[in-house]
């Protein structure tokens, strides 16, 4: 697979894009309409204006395919506030991957990997418990997930 060339975002928002992704893959799927929301709501976000943002649309096509290992991206994440984002929107994105209503909220794929993302940032127990909580009465009150994903994302870089 050719490598794309760096999209119009920095280092650090990239990497955050990409674990986002990987949990989002975690299950293996990941369907087209959420893909393409993912992309969507980030490249809104990171763009400055209409033709920034189809431009980015286009460059992070490439990038959210690559599924890179969460033990390569996460030792990149710096910052214990990075650390807590992460773990803020991974959470966020398997809560909402769930297909089907009789399928469990976070299946034994994406527990997995959930766990393995905990364990590589290394946060404080009581901290992954406050995140977690938060998640959930955030989810509570939003209809759609990614939205609020990139705008926690937004507000958290200073972009919203």
């Amino acid at each position: 697979m050719k490598i794309p060339h760096p999209p119009g975002i920095s280092p650090k928002e990239m990497n955050l894009l990409r674990v986002v992704c990987a949990m989002a893959w975690s299950d293996g799927e990941l369907s087209s309409d959420e893909l393409e929301l993912l992309i969507t709501e980030f490249s809104k976000l990171f763009a400055d204006d209409e033709t920034d943002e189809r431009h980015l649309h286009e460059e992070l096509h490439g990038y959210v395919y690559q599924n890179l290992p969460l033990a390569e991206l996460v030792p990149k994440i710096t910052t214990e506030e990075d650390r807590k984002l992460v773990l803020q929107l991974s959470y966020m994105v398997i809560l909402a991957s769930r297909r089907h209503p009789d399928e469990p909220l976070i299946n034994p794929a994406e527990r997995a990997a959930y766990r393995q993302l905990v364990e590589l940032l290394a946060l404080p127990e009581e901290t992954v418990i406050t995140i977690e909580r938060s998640v959930n009465e955030e989810l509570d009150h939003e209809e759609n997930v990614i939205h609020a994903i990139a705008t926690d994302l937004g507000k958290f870089l200073g972009r919203e």
